[in-house]
């Protein structure tokens, strides 16, 4: 009997132990079970973490919403999700995310099946919809585990990047390109003032240059019809123009008054036709030859004002010199258009017919711009070489933005167009190691492998991808050096799974 008993004990302490390691294997398996989903709108990038939905059970959604294109965090918003599975309808709404960026959601679907997932948005900006089809919902635990299990992601060579770390830096991923990309020509030009932006103005007669603001100097603004300087050859033994304007002041007053008194005789019959002819002729030449000094001339000499609004370019004299009639005293430039001049090699002759627009990069600022960015055009090339010089110059034309100025040089990448579509990522996504180029190809949004790929040509904006990778793979397309650092650190495990 005493023996009954105590196998009857330890049957049910076994039975017992058995039962708690069931129950505790089920139960790590379903805490390891996450589902991922991804999707794209126009406005957002969603990245769930949920647990798998199985019928009658809640299950909870760790959503990440970043707003597009610059991909950072969504801080707020009323956000509703609902899950459809064949007509049945399980939703929530939440008002405020629990952290920024990051919605929680708990969703008990009553139907096992497959259906369409909807986050309505509404937020300042309006109310957007980002749908995650195919979504499954199962009837056991086990069934969940197994389709985890199926879809299970490989993690070799792989770097966690979580969107908490991408949200604290200038970030983006995007598709690779398909578009035409001739070939590229790189060279350096200088920028010139566009000849219709530029005024020279000359001495129109000797003497003695007088600036008329003690503070004129090259950069000065100037508007139209402002007085800048006079020529006086007041004091000159020769050329003395104050001696010529008083000359012909004077023999306009005296040719207007013999032509008035000339007029009021004729009328008595006094002075005849022909006289009065003369007198006319010599008041009509008097006048004239004052009114073209008076135009720009005083007793002090000619007054030079400037013809358009603008700034000092270049003062070629000095305060008080002595120049003579054509030479340039000083320009002015209003600075709108810039003529970009880039010399290329003779070999790429043939190809300049075909440049039709280019990647230009200011040496100040290390930033490229594109030559419609700047409303640019291709104005002229050479068809010949110099005999002084063996290259070819191509003339560009662009609106000054305020960063390109005269006589300051830029690197220059012609751009010809054939009829070849090429596939191009940006160069920013490219990330360099020992001569051998990788990319960083998204595999879900905090997890990217690492990808070697072949490179081809580049305009310093973009380059040419040969091999390894294909147009429907999402790229890192900004943050690459960072999601380096990381994998470089190891400071995440690709199999640790997301930590908040």
């Amino acid at each position: 009997m005493y023996f009954k008993k105590i196998l009857f004990v330890f049957f049910v302490v076994a039975l017992a132990g058995c039962s708690q390691n069931r129950n505790t294997e089920i139960s790590d398996e379903h805490e390891e079970v996450k589902f991922q989903y991804t999707s794209y709108s126009k406005e957002f990038e969603l990245f769930v973490e949920a647990d798998p939905f199985v019928m009658g059970e809640a299950a909870n959604l760790l959503s990440h919403f970043s707003i597009l294109p610059g991909f950072g965090a969504l801080d707020s918003g009323k956000i509703t999700v609902s899950l459809d599975i064949n007509g049945i309808v399980a939703d929530q709404t939440i008002e405020k995310p629990v952290r920024r960026g990051i919605f929680s959601f708990d969703i008990k679907p009553e139907k096992a099946g497959k259906g369409t997932m909807r986050f309505l948005i509404t937020s300042e900006k309006g109310t957007s919809e980002i749908v995650v089809q195919d979504v499954t919902v199962f009837s056991t635990h086990e069934e969940a585990h197994e389709a985890a299990e199926d879809s299970e992601i490989s993690t070799a060579n792989t770097t966690v990047f979580t969107k908490e770390q991408s949200w604290k830096i200038d970030y983006s991923t995007d598709h690779p390109q398909y578009g035409p990309f001739g070939q590229i020509i790189k060279t350096t030009g200088v920028f010139q003032s566009s000849a219709n932006d530029e005024v020279v103005i000359t001495a129109k007669t000797n003497g003695i240059v007088s600036l008329l603001s003690g503070n004129l100097m090259e950069g000065r603004s100037v508007s139209g019809n402002q007085e800048l300087f006079t020529i006086s050859g007041s004091g000159l033994a020769e050329n003395n123009f104050s001696l010529k304007y008083s000359e012909a002041k004077n023999n306009f007053e005296k040719a207007k008054s013999d032509f008035e008194r000339a007029k009021d005789l004729s009328t008595d019959k006094i002075v005849s036709e022909k006289d009065l002819l003369i007198a006319k002729n010599q008041y009509d030449n008097a006048k004239a030859q004052y009114e073209s000094l008076d135009q720009n001339f005083n007793s002090s000499g000619q007054i030079v004002k400037s013809p358009i609004n603008g700034f000092v370019k270049q003062i070629m004299v000095k305060n008080g010199t002595y120049v003579e009639a054509g030479q340039p005293v000083l320009s002015i430039s209003q600075n709108k258009n810039l003529i970009l001049t880039a010399d290329v090699p003779q070999k790429y002759a043939y190809l300049l017919g075909s440049v039709k627009s280019a990647n230009i990069r200011s040496i100040s600022e290390n930033k490229f711009y594109t030559l419609e960015q700047l409303n640019g055009k291709v104005i002229s090339y050479g068809k010949t070489a110099s005999e002084d010089n063996y290259l070819i110059p191509i003339n560009l034309q662009i609106d000054n933005n305020g960063i390109f100025t005269p006589g300051s040089f830029a690197e220059v990448y012609l751009k010809t167009i054939n009829g070849k579509n090429t596939l191009t990522v940006p160069n920013a996504s490219l990330i360099e190691e020992q001569g051998i180029y990788f990319l960083y190809v998204q595999i879900t949004p905090e997890l990217f492998e690492k990808r070697q790929v072949t490179v081809g040509i580049t305009d310093g904006v973009r380059s040419e991808i040969l091999k390894g990778i294909a147009d429907t793979e999402r790229i890192v397309t900004k943050g690459a050096v960072m999601i380096k650092l990381a994998q470089s650190t190891g400071t995440l495990d690709a199999h640790s799974g997301h930590v908040h």
